[in-house]
């Protein structure tokens, strides 16, 4: 006997035109339903729960240790954002170090127009997005006369300045998640200076409360995936490594993501270099000339040329199998391979695209999906919207 799709849909439930009405036809005898398989499934059902249920029972013991394995690690695709600025600046948490008045401000503020705008800064591409400026140490006036010095009167509704902030651990937490909830295409979020938002210490702070100033900076630039750039200021005292003028104990750097120093050789120069570490950059000196008209700070030269990452060939061929014309791709890892005409192991290719899926992403603008069910698992490919 034979029975439309449509009757047999089950009461309660409809098929929209959404869905689309399949006019295929199914026979009662085609499906197989016997009591030794449905025992089996339940038998299934039951070990699945109780292993769930275990494993529950493990993760609410006190002295439980989560651990991941190398092997989920390579199965699970991770997506980071982009850089803020490539090869200078990524999501994280960052200090931005100088002695008094060298010009740190004019600096960060430079980056954050650039960052707020879109335009390249320098020679690195920007990714642009909102920017929120927490000039603690200046006031409207001041920096409508910068702002205006530095690039004229072309404004943007990206760049957010505030004056006046509460501090970590009394406000400041709530008044920066408020302001990514209002921003979510928040991207940048800069405190001159560090000092203004933490409490005064008499003697001075240690190294645990330098580590967890940062931490606690770190862990929120992290959950909303921006890049926190804090402005402080360097020892009067010369050191052989740049990074230890850092004022503070080494608590702040070594929980932070990276760090950059701004240097005179004289204070009356017009010139100066940047020192640039980080966890997700190569260290590197890049030296500045300042343009006294405009006060903005331009390239001069770097001290060696960056490196770059070469081409992904997988990836290049999965950016070409998508198109303006078909913007999607779904199907199973033998598939792809065929599809992209690969010599290559299924769980491979599954494991080169779960650690590549971020610059599948920032390079090509194409999203990756390795979802598993019943039947395998599955991929899918989609050309995102360009972001602007």
């Amino acid at each position: 006997m034979e029975i439309d799709a449509k009757e047999k849909t089950a009461p309660g439930s409809s098929v929209g035109a959404d869905e689309g009405q399949s006019n295929q036809t199914f026979t009662v005898e085609s499906i197989p339903v016997s009591d030794e398989k449905i025992n089996e499934t339940d038998e299934k059902s039951k070990l699945s729960m109780r292993e769930r249920a275990r494993l529950r029972q493990k993760m609410m013991a006190p002295e439980y240790l989560p651990t991941v394995t190398l092997q989920t690690l390579f199965d699970t695709a991770y997506q980071s954002k982009p850089p803020v600025i490539e090869g200078l600046l990524y999501t994280g948490t960052y200090l931005f170090a100088g002695a008094p008045k060298v010009g740190k401000s004019f600096l960060v503020a430079q980056i954050a127009y650039h960052v707020s705008t879109g335009q390249d800064l320098w020679e690195y591409k920007v990714n642009p997005g909102t920017v929120l400026y927490l000039a603690l140490e200046d006031d409207h006036r001041r920096l409508q006369e910068r702002m205006f010095r530095m690039f004229g009167v072309e404004g943007t509704d990206r760049l957010h300045f505030a004056t006046d902030a509460k501090q970590l651990g009394n406000g400041l937490d709530e008044q920066l998640e408020y302001f990514i909830k209002e921003h979510p295409d928040t991207r940048l979020v800069i405190i001159d200076t560090l000092q203004k938002v933490r409490e005064a210490a008499g003697d001075g702070y240690s190294y645990s409360e330098d580590y967890q100033i940062i931490g606690s900076l770190k862990q929120f630039a992290d959950k909303h995936g921006i890049c926190l750039l804090i402005v402080h200021h360097t020892r009067k005292t010369p050191a052989g490594d740049k990074f230890d003028m850092i004022s503070g104990t080494t608590g702040l750097l070594g929980c932070a993501d990276g760090a950059f120093v701004l240097q005179k050789e004289k204070r009356t120069n017009g010139t100066a270099m940047l020192d640039v570490v980080g966890r997700d950059q190569p260290d590197q000196r890049v030296y500045l000339v300042r343009d006294e008209e405009r006060l903005l700070w331009e390239f001069d030269h770097a001290e060696k040329e960056l490196w770059k990452e070469p081409p992904d060939p997988l990836l290049e061929k999965v950016a070409a199998l998508l198109t303006a014309e078909a913007p999607t791709w779904q199907g199973s890892a033998t598939e792809l391979i065929a599809a992209l005409g690969l010599e290559l192991q299924a769980n491979a290719l599954t494991k080169r695209l779960n650690v590549r899926a971020s610059k599948l992403f920032n390079d090509f603008n194409i999203r990756y999906e390795n979802t598993h069910g019943r039947n395998g698992s599955r991929i899918s490919l989609a050309l995102a919207a360009a972001q602007t």
